[in-house]
């Protein structure tokens, strides 16, 4: 492990030159490229026209069939019909051209008969002109005169002579026989090639009349006549009719992985047109697939270097993270590769990729916004690789649920000390998994089988338990190659048998129990605001390390002994007290212990003031300044550290009190909070006023329980007074 920690250690080295990131991010672009390769490469076919196909064809895009679109939109078309309207008031015009001629027929022989009547009773004069009535002829043209020019010439006078030869009540008669036959006739539809049956059709109903033979003939002939084209081409609603059916045929598409040719099918025309069509018969010069490959790899790589670029640690910790965000990303697009070569006749072989392993680990040794970013690159690669066979196309089942199982994972360790909830994290991302799968199935109205539900159920249950086994599993190996003090490390640390803490326990025995007091306050408060709590109890242990350089100028170290500083002077006490925070984080890197061990260490005190040293000297008449009398720091960089420093100074204040009562200890231990905030400690550290209220009261709570036993309260005296 040693030899691993060293190899590592050089790469880090070599990561802070810019050349040698810039090659790293190079690598992880060519990895990705390689590993996606294959699934973006067109495929290249070998085929005639009117050759047979060796294998079934799917096409790798969906593209628009304007060729299909525009001959379903032909057929649709073709398929609608000629409008055409019926206009009544041709059959109410024809109606009353009949009547006029009857009603004109009926006039003038009402005038006739009127001329008849006249000569008939007037008194006889010799001189008086004789008067002959109308003849036939005369009649005929009586009639003719009272019509149009058109009816006139297109009516026979064999017609004519037969209306003017008849009495008023046979015309009546006649018209209303004639009109009512023409009503029947032209109420239905007479386009131009029937309007000879339409004729047919009156003269059968006029011709039974019992009318006598030459008014019937005419009658028939005027029905006839009557009779017109009545139903007419609507050009306009015709071609409405054609371009609504037009706009109703949906465009035809080729769909992404629908099958264009069979197995031994013969390739026509018309496959062949579809091949070329979406690209497969001259995919070996197709190089869009090759550059889109190319730039989403880079916007992936851009994402990673514009996160690091903006983390805000130390220059050595961001190296670490690089390097170990690229092994994980390696090994697991090595996995998700590895997975994609299994061929058991599922295409959703995905589902068994263990994804929330990378994003859980990222979460607990870096943070979740890489581990965010993590997965939903891996989640974009996954639906690529996973592209069910289809070249230059988008699993996007796959990729929906490896980016919701990433998140599941990512959420569900919302804590840094949530490192023990791993398993519980594995089936609760194995349920998410179950969710997210039968709800893509579902959306896609799939039918499973009980096959299909078993083999999606432990897809989901292998994805979510093998994710929490590999994260328990990997976790050490990195912590401990990348130096990341891991929860087992910690563990190891808090060993009493530790020879750091035996030094302590039997040089500064007062020392190692002030230590373990400032570890139960520190331990308490820091999970209560969800800090790591185990860390804060090993720092404690060991942060006063320092004192065993001289553990008797320490006030719990000096047992039935005289306190050595009262005869030194303020400048050299003051000199001995400060060193313990050096000493101690030189003594821990000697020891090679972890660094965050070693900054509690240097930066429990910050740069707080030697009160009493400092009063001291003051007294004394010396020309001190406050900056000389103060610890050199630095002051707490992270929250574990701070609150060390809180419960430290809280511990030795309490522990000097006689019999504290509550009130006391809530007074005390604000105070110092208040003073430790006043002076600035806690300017450079990340802790906000809501977490130290509930410090403060997480050690009030904790100190009312250790110092119970020597709380004496006013009744509680008197009680014992009296009993006495």
């Amino acid at each position: 492990m040693e030899k691993l920690q060293r190899q590592l250690a050089k790469i880090r080295n070599l990561l802070d030159v810019t050349f040698f990131r810039v090659l790293l991010f190079l690598i992880i672009g060519f990895i990705l490229y390689v590993a996606m390769f294959s699934n973006v490469k067109p495929e290249k076919l070998n085929l005639n026209l009117f050759s047979v196909a060796t294998e079934a064809i799917r096409s790798p895009v969906t593209v628009s069939d304007q060729e299909s679109t525009e001959k379903k939109r032909e057929a649709a078309e073709s398929q609608v019909k000629d409008v055409y309207v019926l206009k009544k008031e041709i059959n109410e015009n024809r109606v009353d051209l009949v009547t006029s001629i009857f009603d004109s027929a009926a006039e003038v022989v009402k005038e006739a008969e009127a001329e008849v009547i006249s000569e008939d009773s007037g008194v006889e004069n010799e001189d008086a002109p004789v008067i002959e009535p109308p003849t036939v002829e005369e009649k005929v043209t009586m009639l003719k005169e009272r019509l149009t020019e058109d009816v006139a010439k297109d009516v026979s006078d064999t017609t004519f002579t037969s209306l003017v030869s008849s009495s008023a009540s046979q015309l009546s008669i006649a018209k209303d026989l004639t009109v009512t036959a023409i009503n029947n006739v032209m109420s239905n539809r007479i386009p131009a090639d029937e309007v000879e049956n339409g004729k047919k059709r009156v003269e059968e109903e006029l011709k039974f009349t019992n009318l006598e033979n030459g008014l019937r003939n005419a009658v028939i002939e005027l029905g006839r006549y009557a009779i017109m084209q009545n139903e007419f081409f609507d050009v306009n609603a015709t071609q409405e009719l054609r371009q609504q059916a037009r706009e109703g045929v949906e465009p035809a598409k080729i769909l992404q992985g629908q099958i264009i040719v069979e197995e031994n099918q013969l390739i026509n025309p018309e496959i062949y047109r579809q091949l070329e069509l979406v690209g497969l018969l001259d995919s070996e010069n197709s190089l869009l697939p090759f550059l889109g490959l190319f730039l989403v790899i880079g916007l992936m790589i851009l994402a990673v270097y514009y996160y690091f670029n903006d983390l805000n640690v130390r220059r050595e910790t961001k190296q670490n993270y690089l390097l170990l965000f690229s092994i994980i990303f390696i090994l697991s697009i090595g996995i998700l590769k590895g997975i994609s070569y299994i061929n058991i006749g599922y295409s959703e072989i995905g589902y068994v990729y263990p994804v929330a392993m990378g994003a859980m680990l990222l979460k607990i040794m870096i943070d979740e916004r890489i581990a965010f970013i993590w997965t939903v690159i891996v989640a974009l690669c996954a639906s690529i690789i996973f592209n069910e066979g289809i070249t230059s196309s988008l699993n996007m089942n796959v990729g929906i649920y490896i980016l919701c199982s990433g998140i599941a994972g990512i959420l569900f360790l919302n804590k840094k000390n949530q490192r023990s909830k791993i398993l519980q994290a594995g089936l609760f991302i194995s349920l998410i998994n179950l969710v997210v799968i039968f709800a893509l199935g579902f959306m896609q109205n799939a039918h499973y089988n009980a096959l299909d539900y078993t083999f999606y159920i432990s897809a989901a249950l292998i994805s979510g338990i093998i994710s929490a086994v590999l994260t328990i599993g990997f976790l050490p190996f990195f912590e401990a190659g990348f130096g990341i003090l891991s929860t087992m490390r910690l563990i190891e640390l808090s060993n009493p048998n530790h020879p750091l803490l035996r030094k302590i326990l039997t040089e500064a025995s007062g020392t190692y129990h002030h230590s373990v007091m400032v570890a139960n306050l520190s331990e308490s408060a820091c999970e209560a605001i969800g800090a790591n709590g185990l860390l804060a109890r090993v720092g404690c242990y060991y942060h006063d390390i320092g004192k065993t350089n001289r553990p008797q100028f320490f006030i719990e170290n000096q047992m039935n002994i005289e306190n050595p500083h009262d005869r030194l002077p303020p400048q050299t006490s003051k000199n001995i007290i400060i060193a313990h925070a050096t000493d101690g984080a030189e003594i821990l890197r000697k020891h090679k212990m972890p660094k965050e061990i070693v900054d509690i260490a240097e930066q429990h005190h910050g740069t707080t003031l030697l009160k009493f040293f400092y009063h001291k000297a003051k007294e004394s008449g010396l020309d001190v300044e406050e900056k000389d009398y103060r610890y050199p720091g630095p002051k707490a960089q992270t929250k574990e550290t701070a609150i060390i420093g809180i419960a430290d100074s809280v511990e030795a204040a309490v522990r000097s009190m006689t019999s504290p009562t509550p009130e006391q200890i809530e007074g005390l231990v604000r105070n110092i909070i208040a003073d430790r905030l006043q002076d600035g400690q806690l300017n450079e550290c990340d802790l906000t006023l809501k977490e130290l209220e509930i410090v403060a009261n997480t050690f009030c709570e904790t100190l009312k329980g250790i110092f119970h036993s020597r709380i004496e309260y006013p009744e509680m005296t008197k009680q014992k007074v009296k009993q006495a």
